[in-house]
């Protein structure tokens, strides 16, 4: 911590570091509300001593470069053999950001400044600039540098213990060096325990690696906090309001997000004159949900705002957790499958499966309640096939027998194992065998270049009359990314996935053959197995 007893890196910041105005006046660093979210997250990694690691999603003008550079500097002018690095877009804001930690350190007060041995275009260093007239005060031995991305070998030769990523979306790639090559170059110099920071912010460019790793961030499938701030967080962007009247679409986006008129008269003005009357840009520049910010190229292949006012309005699934060996479901928050409706009685329920394959490692799974339409259960995880199968044939079991529709493109066992374990309810095709002359039944359903439209275009169809059947918030997202690519094949956008939207898409197309089985051939059998095991797995009947 600084050294004048009692003195936080809050107060530290707040006291001493100078920030330069639109107006062109100096004054204290006072923390928005934004830049307090940010700072709260890094004091809780300090005080337990681990690393910090956050990933910004953020509109314009919100000042994550400014709080970052002044803890960054902070942590490097008040410790000992730390370094610092900052690595920006291009070459002008390289040295934008540079000149703004050289203003923090030039404006402290003389006695908190440390000794600097370098102060160039490039570099802070904080050493004794003069060893030999004081051997024993060698400095800090600390420093902070900047560079631009797209140079070869930034920071690869030495310990990094601070640094500061900044509009990752907009990196170029250079020399054959993608940003995800350049990103995992520099955290090879990150130090794994104690406290570090790695702090990456951007505002969105479309479907790019950024968002690759804020999705992950989001799904909790790598360490970073994801942290997103929204324009109307920002105190300053309001303007009069003289009684205007607001459009429908103003008038549900202040209802939502609880907005004042004078935001909303902010939000039409950035619109006009900052975004070029171009709602797609301020959503980018300016968003109000991380949905709204990444924009995507191709043409949406679902209807986007459906989707967008789908989303704003979903709810969490009301059940988590996995089925036992016995087949007793579970709650865990670390469960693979999702629950928004149990099972109803007399219901006839779908369960398609999409299995990892085609360079995807998720199992995919929906249960689609027939007499709806909604998708009452999922089953997403990143496992292995066996795991995939158990749960499924649970799951089949505790929606009353919903008939199981696995794809086989990539995998038969999903099938096989099925079969041997004595799922009575597979969904069957009609295949011909062109040998023999004669149709075959296969089981599980098969995506070709002749099915894979058809089940598309029905699942956009249906969600076009009723968006409300879809619950799920992670098969929205991938919804939004879907696109046709310039030959007009519906696919994911680069950086994207499909495997939620082929589950559901299978789902739907085979749903028509799902049939009542629980109460007409279980019974007619007189076979009490099912009823014990819905008794012993603890099911209950709404």
């Amino acid at each position: 911590m600084p050294s004048e007893v009692g003195i936080t890196y809050r107060d530290y910041i707040q006291t001493y570091m100078k920030i330069q105005t639109k107006n062109g006046e100096l004054i204290p660093l006072k923390m928005n509300s934004g830049q307090r979210r940010f700072y709260e997250l890094f004091a809780q990694a300090y005080d337990e001593d681990k690393p910090f690691k956050i990933i910004i999603l953020k509109a314009r003008q919100i000042g994550f470069s400014t709080i970052t550079e002044a803890v960054l500097t902070a942590l490097t002018m008040t410790n000992y053999y730390r370094r610092a690095l900052i690595v920006a877009h291009d070459s002008e804001a390289t040295s934008n950001i540079f000149n703004m930690t050289k203003r923090y350190y030039d404006n402290l007060p003389m006695g908190l400044k440390p000794m600097v041995k370098y102060s160039n275009a490039r570099e802070l260093r904080f050493e004794n600039p003069d060893p030999k007239a004081d051997m024993n005060n060698k400095g800090l031995q600390s420093g902070v540098r900047v560079a631009t991305a797209g140079q070869g070998g930034i920071g690869r030769s030495q310990t990094i213990n601070y640094m500061h990523l900044s509009e990752l979306a907009f990196w170029p790639e250079q020399d054959g060096q993608t940003v995800q090559d350049q990103l995992t170059g520099l955290l090879q110099t990150l130090p794994h325990t104690g406290f570090s920071m790695l702090v990456i912010e951007s505002t969105a460019n479309g479907y790019n690696y950024f968002k690759s790793l804020w999705d992950q961030a989001e799904a909790g499938e790598n360490d970073y906090i994801p942290l997103f701030v929204p324009w109307f967080e920002m105190e300053e962007y309001r303007m009069p309001y003289k009684g205007e009247a607001l459009s429908p679409e103003e008038k549900e986006i202040k209802t939502r997000f609880g907005l004042s008129y004078e935001q909303m008269m902010w939000r039409r003005y950035a619109i006009r004159n900052l975004c070029g009357n171009d709602i797609n840009k301020f959503r980018q520049e300016y968003p109000s949900t991380p949905e709204e910010a990444f924009i995507m190229s191709g043409t949406p292949f679902f209807d986007v705002e459906k989707v967008r006012e789908r989303l704003n309005v979903v709810e969490a699934p009301h059940y988590r957790g996995m089925f036992t060996e016995m087949g007793n479901f579970y709650e865990s928050e670390e469960g693979y499958v999702k629950i928004w409706e149990k099972p109803v009685r007399d219901h006839v329920y779908t369960l398609s499966a999409d299995t990892a394959g085609d360079g995807s490692d998720w199992f995919r799974a929906y249960v689609i309640d027939k007499a709806s339409g909604r998708i009452v259960a999922n089953y997403s995880a990143q496992t292995d096939e066996g795991l995939f199968v158990v749960q499924l044939y649970f799951l089949g079991y505790y929606y009353n027998m919903a008939m199981i529709a696995p794809e086989t493109n990539f995998s038969t066992y999903p099938v096989m194992k099925l079969q041997e374990m004595g799922y009575p309810n597979l969904y069957v095709r009609e295949q011909v065998d062109t040998y023999m002359k004669r149709t075959q039944r296969k089981f599980g359903f098969k995506t070709t270049s002749l099915t894979r439209p058809l089940i598309l275009d029905n699942f956009a169809e249906i969600f076009k009359e009723q968006p409300e059947i879809i619950t799920d918030a992670e098969l929205l997202k991938e919804m939004l990314s879907f696109v046709k690519n310039d030959k007009g094949r519906p696919e994911a956008a680069p950086g994207s996935h499909d495997d939620c939207v082929m589950a559901a898409a299978i789902g739907y197309y085979v749903m028509p053959q799902s049939r009542q089985t629980l109460f007409t051939e279980v019974e007619e059998e007189e076979s009490t197995d099912y009823m014990d095991f819905i008794n012993y797995g603890g099911a209950e009947w709404s």
